[in-house]
């Protein structure tokens, strides 16, 4: 139903990242600043790591649109595992080389020290816990030549304590963890999300209980909360066009949230 009241505020929680969609609160306005200081410093490695959902992948993406406008900053979105293609990659993005030959660790970076470039260029690495040992070394040996410098992201597990890995130990000069949001934080971001798209009269439908239940099902990660109202939006999508006597248009009844995180799979039933 393409007029539906509830349609915009559904696809504003698509889980698509998107710098535009950047939304401004204290805490994650603060680890992007302190990001943007790192990048600013003489620093080889910067690591960015945090849970699945914490938004790593938002700031990146942020810093990258950001940056690119006074420097040359390289994205790697997906990783490119094959660690030929990976020089060969960045070879041909950040020097604008294009080698025939086998692109060793060597010969990329006799390339990099003949052209010298200043600023030193920053490739921003996403989802790097993908990559392998050997090529993380190869990254590692790339930024103590200080001929780019990396900034990466990883998940933290309760298994696996990232900073303690070999290649991070010597080389990170400084990290920053992303931590999942409060209830508060997490209502000023769905308020702003609604508001900047003048979804006035759905954003006024949010309470505090509303809020404190979505926190609770989904841990305050943006991921899972943008997954559930998603699919809020969809179920009231569909009963707006099938049975719209059901809809209470001034508040969110609590159990339509928690029939959305059935369906979306944060409650099991």
């Amino acid at each position: 139903m393409e007029n539906s009241l509830f349609s915009k505020p559904r696809d504003l929680f698509l889980d698509i990242v998107n710098p535009k969609d950047y939304v401004q609160i204290d805490s994650v306005s603060h680890m992007y600043q302190s990001l943007k200081n790192s990048v600013q410093k003489p620093l080889k490695m910067i690591l960015l790591y945090g849970r699945p959902g914490t938004g790593k992948s938002m700031l990146l993406h942020k810093l990258h649109h950001d940056l690119s406008k006074y420097q040359k900053v390289f994205m790697v979105s997906t990783p490119i595992v094959d660690e030929d293609d990976f020089l060969r990659v960045l070879a041909h993005n950040i020097f604008d080389h294009t080698p025939r030959e086998a692109m060793t660790l060597n010969r990329f970076l006799e390339i990099a020290s003949a052209l010298s470039l200043n600023p030193i260029p920053i490739v921003l690495l996403d989802e790097a816990q993908l990559y392998s040992a050997a090529l993380m070394e190869k990254i590692r040996l790339i930024s103590d030549a200080r001929v780019i410098k990396f900034v990466i992201t990883l998940h933290k597990t309760d298994q696996e304590d990232v900073i303690a890995k070999e290649h991070f130990q010597t080389r990170i000069w400084e990290s920053i963890e992303l931590q999942n949001a409060t209830s508060e934080e997490l209502k000023i971001y769905v308020q702003k999300k609604l508001l900047k798209a003048n979804c006035f009269d759905v954003a006024n439908m949010f309470n505090d209980k509303n809020m404190k239940l979505i926190t609770s099902l989904t841990n305050g990660n943006y991921r899972d909360t943008n997954k559930l109202l998603f699919t809020l939006f969809s179920l009231y999508c569909w009963y707006e066009e099938n049975n719209p006597a059901l809809i209470q248009y001034n508040a969110i009844k609590p159990k339509w949230i928690e029939m959305a995180a059935i369906h979306s799979g944060l409650i099991d039933a």
